[in-house]
């Protein structure tokens, strides 16, 4: 009998823990922010080393932009304006990133002058896949990798001391979706 009873309390102990770990797993699973059925055009994403944060808006009404967006920085409140355009031949999602733009009729020069960064748009999963930016519509990307936006940044007219000082790396990880 004594082997039963030392049976008997390590299976209610073990049948105590398991209750325990499927409680929290089930608490988990409903507290933990969910993002999977965000769209691509409402997603929120952010970046830890400068606090940056990247916020897709539906697209403008311009049938060849396909994805809008805003990258803020706290520091000195910088706000750059972005879109994505689709190539042609080689279908790629083709990243601008501008910075104080003038409005309205603007030069290639003027355009120049104001453009931070631009290069594809990169879509990267859980597992490291990396893809093309999803179009609006389409479940939005767990990351963004936009490739040297760093080092663009820097020789960028948005770096200095009024400007942005702490550079962002190029992944920007899913933070949120704009309901």
């Amino acid at each position: 009998m004594p082997h039963s009873m030392c049976e008997s309390s390590e299976w209610a102990l073990f049948l105590r823990t398991v209750s325990i770990i499927f409680s929290a797993t089930i608490v988990t699973a409903f507290t933990a922010p969910s993002f999977a059925a965000c769209p691509q055009e409402l997603s929120v994403y952010s970046e830890p080393e400068a606090n940056a944060s990247l916020e897709f808006t539906p697209a403008s009404e311009n049938p060849s932009i396909s994805h809008s967006f805003k990258i803020k920085f706290p520091e000195n409140a910088v706000i750059l304006d972005g879109i994505v355009m689709w190539t042609e031949g080689v279908a790629r999602p083709m990243g601008i990133v501008m910075h104080k733009c003038p409005e309205g009729d603007v030069t290639g020069e003027e355009l120049d002058a104001c453009t931070v960064w631009q290069g594809v748009v990169y879509a990267v999963d859980g597992q490291g896949k990396v893809e093309l930016l999803p179009l609006q519509g389409a479940a939005a990307a767990e990351q963004l990798l936009l490739p040297d936006f760093a080092p663009a940044l820097r020789q960028s007219s948005a770096y200095g001391m009024a400007g942005v000082s702490k550079m962002p790396w190029d992944v920007f990880k899913m933070s949120g979706c704009q309901e």
